[in-house]
C-alpha cells in the first residue's frame, strides 16, 4: 500500500516538475494573437508583454487596438485584422512577416471567436451557421495557413481557442460545430508539424464572464430575433413554453459563469513558454467536472442527461409511446 502511494506520489510530482519548465530567452520570441480588443485576448497580450515578450495583438477595431496601446508597453504593435476577410488576413501576414524577419514566429493564438447564436437549428438559416463559422472556423485556418511559413522556421507554436462545447453539444446553431472542427483541424495540423518541431495546443475553456458571457441580453436578443422569423408552423410545433423554457436555460448558463478569467490566459502563456506544452487545457471546473466526464460517456447516458433537462416542445408534437 505504501509503495502505491509512494509511486502516485512520485508520478505526481514529476509531472509537476515537468509543467514547471519554461524556456529561456522569451523576450527575444514574437507572439501574433487575434481577438484582443477585450476578453481573453486582451488578458494575454498584456500578460506576455509584462514577461517581456514581443506581442502582435490583432484587434478588430481601432478603438480597441488604442485602448490596449495605452496599457501595454511600446514594445506591443497592435494590428487591425478582421479574420473573416482574406484580404484583411493577407495584410496582417505580410505585416507580421516583415517585422518578425528570418527569426519566423514563436507563437499564433487564436483566439478571436463570436458566440451569440446559441439557438435550436430549426430556428437558424444557413446565413446564421455561416456567420459564426466564418469567424471561429474558416477565420481561424485563414489565419493559420497564411503563417505556418513563419512559425516552421521558429518551430514554433499554435494555440487554437475552442470550447467545453467543442467537447459535449449540449446547444444547436454554429458555435459549437465551429468548435468542434476547431478540434478536429488542430488534431490534424498537430499531427502533421510534429516533425517540423511545430507544437498545436487547444485551449477548452468553460464558461467565463468575458463579453460573450457577461450578460445573457444578446443571447436572449438573438433568440427572440429567430423566434420572430419562424414561420407559424415551427412556432406552433415548438410552442411558446419551448421558447421560454430555451431562454431561461441560456440565463441559468451565463449565471454559471466564473469570473477567474485569467485562467484562461494562464494556460494559453503556458502553451507558448512551457518546454513540455499540453496538448490540451480545459480551464473551468464545469469543464473538468461535467462537459469532458459526460462526453466519455456511452452516448445512451449523455443524451439521457442532456435530453431530461432540456425544454419539451408542445405536447401535440411529442410522440406517442407505442
Amino acid at each position: 500500500m505504501w509503495l502505491l502511494l509512494l509511486v502516485v506520489l512520485g508520478l505526481i510530482l514529476y509531472r509537476w516538475y515537468r509543467q514547471s519548465l519554461i524556456l529561456e530567452n522569451l523576450t527575444d520570441k514574437y507572439v501574433f494573437i487575434t481577438g484582443c480588443d477585450s476578453g481573453f485576448g486582451n488578458l494575454l497580450a498584456k500578460q506576455l508583454d509584462k514577461r517581456g515578450m514581443k506581442v502582435l495583438a490583432a484587434c478588430l477595431t481601432d478603438q480597441g487596438a488604442e485602448s490596449l496601446k495605452k496599457e501595454t508597453s511600446r514594445r506591443l504593435q497592435t494590428i487591425i485584422l478582421d479574420v473573416t476577410d482574406s484580404k484583411s488576413v493577407s495584410s496582417a501576414a505580410e505585416r507580421v512577416a516583415a517585422t518578425v524577419g528570418s527569426s519566423g514566429l514563436w507563437g499564433l493564438v487564436n483566439n478571436a471567436g463570436y458566440a451569440f447564436v446559441l439557438a435550436p437549428n430549426e430556428w437558424q438559416t444557413k446565413e446564421d451557421l455561416v456567420k459564426v463559422l466564418n469567424v471561429n472556423l474558416i477565420g481561424l485556418v485563414d489565419v493559420t495557413l497564411h503563417l505556418l511559413p513563419l512559425i516552421r522556421k521558429a518551430q514554433g507554436r499554435i494555440v487554437n481557442v475552442s470550447s467545453a462545447l467543442g467537447r459535449l453539444s449540449i446547444v444547436g446553431g454554429g458555435y459549437p460545430i465551429s468548435k468542434y472542427g476547431v478540434e478536429a483541424f488542430s488534431d490534424s495540423l498537430r499531427r502533421e508539424l510534429c516533425e517540423f518541431g511545430v507544437k498545436v495546443s487547444i485551449i477548452e475553456p468553460g464558461g467565463f464572464q468575458t463579453n460573450m458571457m457577461l450578460s445573457a441580453d444578446p443571447h436572449i436578443n438573438n433568440l427572440k430575433r429567430l423566434w420572430g422569423n419562424l414561420p407559424e408552423e415551427i412556432k406552433d410545433s415548438y410552442g411558446k413554453k419551448y421558447y421560454e423554457q430555451f431562454g431561461n436555460g441560456l440565463k441559468s448558463l451565463m449565471g454559471t459563469a466564473s469570473p477567474r478569467i485569467y485562467k484562461v490566459p494562464n494556460c494559453m502563456e503556458h502553451a507558448l513558454t512551457a518546454v513540455h506544452p499540453w496538448t490540451r487545457y480545459a480551464p473551468g471546473w464545469d469543464v473538468k467536472l461535467y462537459y469532458i466526464p459526460v462526453s466519455y460517456l456511452p452516448t445512451v447516458l449523455s443524451d439521457y442527461l442532456l435530453c431530461r433537462s432540456a425544454p419539451k416542445p408542445s405536447s401535440n408534437e411529442r410522440p406517442s409511446k407505442a
